[in-house]
């Protein structure tokens, strides 16, 4: 028996496939492609001003990408983790368009 043997085998022999290592896959490119994303997203729902107000969007980018980042269990959950939360925004902005005062007819696409 090799007790230096690191990864646990099942018993069909194939040695299972370490989840805890998703982050090492994750290229950093892809990190800063969602960071992005993210950033497109907050520009589009959170007001903000010249250089200084783009720089705080940023930041708030980062900090939400890297705690997603560490509290996913697999790429596809970080992915997702994201993904809902930006479509959580998108609905939350749709459904606060500001009130036009006439009621009686929607607005004209």
């Amino acid at each position: 028996m090799d007790t230096n043997n690191w990864r646990s085998t099942p018993p069909s022999g194939e040695p299972t496939m370490d989840t805890g290592d998703w982050r090492t896959q994750l290229q950093p490119d892809s990190r800063q492609r969602i960071i992005n994303k993210i950033m497109d997203t907050l520009k589009r729902h959170l007001p903000f001003s010249g250089q200084d107000g783009l720089n705080e969007l940023r930041k708030i980018a980062v900090r939400f990408e890297e705690k997603i980042f560490t509290a996913a269990t697999s790429q596809s959950d970080y992915l997702k983790r994201i993904s809902l939360k930006m479509l959580t925004m998108e609905n939350k902005s749709q459904n606060t368009v500001p009130n036009t005062g006439n009621n009686s007819k929607p607005p004209d696409p």
